[in-house]
């Protein structure tokens, strides 16, 4: 933990104080244990990123907090794409109202339903889809969540931990260990467990002419894709999908403001509060982190909570 002082709101800015923020298991793991290659240093920034990599490195993107002296009589309860810090100064157009139908605790989950948004727009899931997502970790869940309101669709999330199971099911999808799906059935195919293995189980589940969409980062590490065999003959396609741009469906029209928006009122299904597995308070943040971003960690989402 490193101190600083809080410095004063310069013009056009506001001063929040941090409710609630959320670890980024996947990306923060790989920032912890220092495997942010070096050639993408600059696109792995954070929008309010202090330091540089590898360490020391302020870093972190799901924020919650209250606008010290809100100017419009609200709440001023806020989400900021900020680091994990107890107080922050940012430009009030950087900062997206949180609904009242939105706990501030949820809205920490803004950026990644940002994330499976973009993907499912990238995917081209439509009515009535066979859709498979490999990878029951938050994105996952949040992927399965969206498409399984999509009218007629059949969603399946496919993971190695039976304990998610669950939380599929209240999301209105089932659930299978990697060894039971039927192969080459899928109209839509999401990849999100960050494996080599878990690709390619996303290619077999394809059904002909299928898109397969690859939303983890693996980080410096290479990964085999199995393009051999009848990857070809069965014209699959392999696009990746990727929070920093708006989906090309929906560039001309949708700004990343309008994006963040929808995806905040998308949190205020209260089944959404499953996803939320553990709560640390932030002094103990450096004494917990080994624990929390350890691979193979169990539960989903951690918060750090400041002061409430």
């Amino acid at each position: 933990m490193r101190h600083e002082v809080a410095r004063t709101p310069a013009a056009g800015e506001v001063g929040v104080e941090t409710l609630w923020t959320a670890l980024s298991r996947g990306t923060e793991r790989l920032i912890f244990e220092g495997f942010v290659p070096e050639s993408l240093y600059d696109r792995m920034r954070a929008p309010a990123q202090e330091g540089a990599f590898p360490f020391p490195v302020k870093y972190g993107y799901c924020a919650v907090g209250r606008i010290a002296e809100p100017s419009d009589g609200g709440t001023g309860l806020v989400f900021a794409l900020r680091p994990h810090q107890d107080r922050f100064c940012a430009p009030r157009d950087a900062l997206c109202p949180i609904p009242a139908t939105v706990p501030p605790r949820r809205a920490v989950l803004a950026a990644n339903m940002e994330t499976a948004l973009n993907a499912v727009w990238d995917s081209g899931a439509g009515p009535g889809d066979r859709i498979a997502v490999v990878g029951a970790g938050i994105v996952g869940l949040l992927v399965a969540f969206l498409a399984a309101q999509i009218p007629g669709c059949d969603v399946v999330v496919i993971d190695i931990a039976a304990d998610r199971a669950d939380i599929a099911g209240r999301f209105g999808a089932a659930f299978q260990n990697p060894d039971a799906p039927v192969r080459g059935e899928a109209d839509v195919v999401f990849h999100a467990s960050a494996s080599q293995d878990g690709l390619a189980l996303a290619l077999a589940l394809a059904g002909d002419e299928a898109r397969v969409v690859e939303m983890s980062w693996y980080g410096a590490r290479a990964v085999a894709a199995p393009l051999g065999l009848d990857f070809h003959v069965r014209r699959l396609s392999l696009i990746s999908s990727q929070v920093g741009q708006v989906s090309a469906s929906r560039r001309p029209r949708w700004s990343f403001r309008r994006r963040m928006e929808k995806a905040m009122s998308l949190l205020a299904d209260p089944r959404l509060d499953g996803l939320i597995t553990d709560e640390v308070a932030f002094a103990d943040l450096p004494d917990a982190l080994p624990r929390l971003l350890a691979p193979g960690a169990p539960g989903l989402c951690t918060v750090v909570r400041y002061g409430v």
